[in-house]
This record gives C-alpha cells, structure tokens and sequence, in this order.
C-alpha cells in the first residue's frame, strides 16, 4: 500500500472509530452524524478501552513516514490530511487524559443523555423513526447516569457540580412538556412508549441530581489546567503557533480595536435608532429569508464567496413546542451533516420580546447579524461535506471555523453589508469586543492568572452582563480551555494569510483574487489554519515552528 493510501486507511479507520466514540457536546459545530441507535458508554471499561484504542491509532499514525515540511514524502494535500489525522488523534487524548471531562464535570453525563435527545429534535421534520430514537435515548439514561456517579466519585469539581445542580432543577417538567408535546405527532401506542421512557429518564435525572447535591460539600475545588497543559493543546491538537503570552496579547490588543470602532461609531452617528423587534417569530421568519438572500447575493455581486447552485439555504424557524423546554441544551439550530447537504439548514428563534438575551435580540433586530455567524457555519461546513478528500469532510476543530464565522462579520461589514442600518454596524463591533474579551478570560482561567471569582468579576464590568450569567460563563470556559479564544484566534491567523496572500501575489505581480481565496478558505474550513498556509501559500513558518517544539 502506497503511504497516501496508508494515510487515508487510516483517516477512514479513525473516523469509522470516533463516530463511535467521541462524546457529545452542546457546542454546534463538533455534533457529527451517527449511527442508528448510537448509545454513548462512559463506563470506567469502556475509557479504559478508548485509551488502549486510541494508543494503537498514535502507533499506527507514528508508523507512516509522511516526510517534513522540508522534505515532503507524499504529495502536500496527503502531508497536511497526515497531521490533520494527528491532531484528531490528540484531541482525544485532550478529552480522556487533560480535561479528564469524565471524571471531573457532571455536566457531561447530561450531555450524553438529554443532550443526545436534544440533538435528535433537532430536523425541520418530526417523525415516527425520530420519536422512536428519542424513546431509545430515554431508556439508555440510567445506565449513562449510573457510570457518571462512578466515576465522578471522588474526582468531580464541585464548582461544575454546581452548574449542573442549577440545570437540572426543573427536569421533571421539562421532560414532561417535550414528552407531552412530541406526542402530538405520533400515534397512541408511540406516545405510551414515550411517556414511559420520559417517566423512567426522569426518575434516573433525579437521583442523578440528588447524588450531586448530597456530595457537594466532597467535591474537588476548580484547578487551572496550567500553561504547559494548555500550551500542549495548542501545539498538538489546534496546531495554533502562539504561545499563551502572545494569545493574551492578541486579546488585548483586538479589545482596544475593537472599543475604539465600536466608539467611532457611535460618535459619527451620534443618536442611532434602534430598529424595533419583529411582532411574531413568523415575521422575523420572514425577515430573515429575504435576508438570506441578500447576503448571498451580496456575496456573489462583489466577487467575494461564490455562492453554488447546489448550496441550500440558512433560515429560521419558529421554536418548536417540545424543544423549548429543553433549549438549554445546546445551541438551537441545525446545520445538516455529510448525508443531509441537499437540506436547508435552520436556526429556531423564539417568540420575540422586548428582553431578549443577547444575541437574540441582535439577530431579531437585523437577522443578517446571525446569518454572517451561524449562516456562515452552514455554508462553510456544507461546502466543506462535499470535499473531494474524504478525511477533510470530518475533522473539526473550531478554532478554524469559528475564526471563519467571526472573520466574515469583519469581512461583510468593511465591504459594506450593514450601510443601510447604523445600529447593525454598531453591533458588530460590539461582537468584535467580546470575542476579544473572551480570549483574555479564557488565557487567564487555563493560566491560573484568574479564578472564576476574578473572571466572574471582570466579565460583569467589561461586558457588561449580570452576575449569575458572568459566573455562568466563567465556569464554561475553565471547563473548556482554548474554546473561547477560537473566534479570536482563527480570526487574525486569517487576517495575516489573507494579508500574505496578497503580497505574495503581488511579488509575482498577479493578481488577487478575493473570491478564489475565500472559496479555498470555506471549502477547507475544517483544516488548521497553520496547514492551510503551507497548503495554499507554500510558507511552512507557523506549522514548522509547531511540529518542530510539540
């Protein structure tokens, strides 16, 4: 077998692998496509058996001589898929033996049993299979829940335990209203199975809780996952060439830009009229259709991202009935997967009001707010299914596409989407501050240069935002180290290749081609940033420096 062949075995095995294995999360961009009735297992046997697998997927990846940067033994596409397979690889370990998330944070368990329901509800379309794999998940939960308090005993944190406590207060009504509500669309016989699975998941949720809360008082204080960890993580799995003080840096400097065009604004505009909120979810349903549309027209008409026939559509939808209850869950949309990139894509939105949370006002007020974000999620990764190297469709790493989201706002917004609405300017520039903010907090929280205490703090006043929602964040990210400074990070490691690209073309006296990049950025979205510059532009300098430090 030819070493690309080998490479690409190996991709395949990998994945057919992980899909198994790898955990849920409420994060959008991670959720991948599973098999028929997955069940998660987070029995202590069953980690024991992903480490000893994962150990031989390193041995085989460590086997296969692929070359350097400097002496490329395959061709450069099948170099970069090869440290592609290598960070996938160590991310696991991430989840298994860094972050421990099995043994340290209750909310997991949560995820791999409601979170799994959840993710089912989560298609335009509600059927029979769909209740009937809802019903699955449900009988599965006690035996999920039972391992969690195995093997959180004595290991979890108690400032985690906390936050699931709080998320679980109402999950009795809560199972019950979507129970109730699913059972609008099947006949009686599914709607019995239903509501004895929900009785049964209910049950095993309570004495979920009640255990967390009875053990409180043992739980381990929160521990900083340490600059060495950490700078681990950015060298092996996000393969990002900064060290933790230039990350920090990069955050600060990005908020003083940020403050500053947020206040030039508001100075040139002087008093902005805030638009007012649609009267229904239909309506702003409405408004965001024709906007979807604008923005790719947009696209097209300034030769900035080409825009395929073959691509479907970014739209709302009203919250359905029996998902809102459990909203909390993960982010409420659907972004299709590898066999559904022939579907639309939807976002569901609430019934407007005048105390919308955050960016659910934003979007409500001007939907194209979401639709340079979350649309731009939906585009990139429907692009990215369809590419014609199989184990790019399937790695992700959201630092690269988040950085894609959060750099499309700037790129849109410079080239002139928002001219007609003052406030929607306004706006993106104050996103721009908080994803700035957030890789400050989430540098000092790994560091140990914050506690929550102190990120709680700084978040209320820098935001600004209420206390319970600042600790509440505080919290998600000490438990997700190197999450929150992905919209930053990705962001200006794009900024300088897009900058590069044109001197570079320059020096060659070519011409820039807007569009041409942007369709290469999109297509590979699911690729490092530091191997899509030595893939595009031939300059090995940041995945060099990585590989040559990890």
């Amino acid at each position: 077998m030819s070493t690309e062949k080998a490479i690409e075995a190996l991709g395949i095995d990998f994945w057919r692998w992980r899909t198994l294995q790898q955990p849920r999360s409420h994060d959008d961009i991670p959720r991948i496509e599973r098999n028929k009735n997955w069940k998660p297992a987070w029995s202590s046997q069953d980690v024991a058996g992903y480490q000893n697998a994962i150990s031989d997927f390193q041995k085989r990846w460590k086997a296969i001589d692929a070359g350097t940067v400097n002496s490329l033994k395959v061709s450069k596409e099948s170099w970069v898929d090869y440290q592609l397979i290598g960070s996938a690889i160590h991310r696991v370990y991430w989840e298994l033996d860094y972050l421990k998330v099995w043994q340290q944070q209750p909310r997991f368990y949560i995820d791999q049993t409601a979170g799994v329901v959840f993710d089912l509800l989560l298609p335009i379309q509600v059927n029979d299979e769909i209740v009937r794999d809802v019903v699955f998940a449900l009988n599965f939960t006690e035996e999920i829940l039972s391992s969690g308090i195995k093997n959180l005993a004595n290991n979890a944190v108690k400032a985690y335990a906390v936050v699931a406590i709080d998320l679980l207060k109402d999950i009795e009504n809560q199972l019950n209203t979507m129970s109730k509500e699913l059972a609008e669309f099947v006949d009686q016989d599914l709607a019995d199975a239903l509501e004895a699975s929900t009785k049964k998941a209910i049950g095993a949720f309570v004495n979920y809780r009640e255990w967390l809360i009875s053990n409180l008082d043992s739980f381990k204080p929160i521990s900083a996952i340490g600059k060495d960890n950490y700078e681990w993580f950015f060298k092996k799995v996000a393969l990002v060439p900064f060290t933790t003080h230039e990350l920090n840096m990069i955050g600060e400097l990005e908020w003083d830009r940020a403050v500053v065009l947020e206040q030039i604004s508001l100075n040139k505009h002087k008093k902005i009229a805030i638009p007012a909120i649609p009267s229904s979810a239909a309506e702003q349903v409405k408004n965001e259709a024709n906007d979807e549309r604008q923005v790719r027209q947009f696209y097209a008409e300034q030769g900035i991202l080409s825009q395929p026939q073959t691509l479907k559509h970014y739209l709302n939808a009203p919250l359905p009935a029996y998902l809102a209850p459990i909203k909390w869950l993960g982010v409420t949309d659907d972004l299709t997967g590898p066999s559904r990139v022939d579907e639309d894509g939807y976002s569901y939105v609430p019934e407007p009001h005048n105390k919308l949370p955050y960016f659910y006002a934003a979007n409500a007020r001007d939907a194209r707010a979401g639709i340079v974000h979350e649309g731009a999620h939906y585009q990139q990764l429907a692009i990215s299914w369809r590419h014609e190297r199989v184990l790019r469709r399937y790695y992700y790493d959201s630092g690269v596409n988040e950085g894609i989201a959060f750099y499309n706002e700037e790129l849109l917004l410079a080239a002139g989407l928002f001219d007609d609405k003052v406030h929607s300017q306004t706006v993106m520039y104050n996103f721009m501050k908080l994803r700035a903010m957030r890789v400050i907090v989430d540098v000092g929280l790994a560091t140990g240069r914050l506690d929550i205490a102190s990120a709680t703090a700084y978040l209320e006043k820098k935001v600004p935002m209420d206390h319970e929602t600042a600790y509440e964040e505080a919290v998600f990210f000490s438990s997700s180290p190197g999450q929150a400074l992905t919209y930053q990070i990705g962001k200006t490691q794009i900024l300088k290749l897009f900058s590069d690209v044109v001197s570079d073309k320059k020096a060659k006296s070519e011409a820039f081609n807007m569009q041409e990049f942007h369709d290469y950025l999109w297509k590979n979205g699911n690729v490092p940033l530091s191997l899509l510059r030595f893939e595009f532009l031939g300059d090995a300098s940041e995945i060099g420096s990585i590989l040559k430090n990890a």
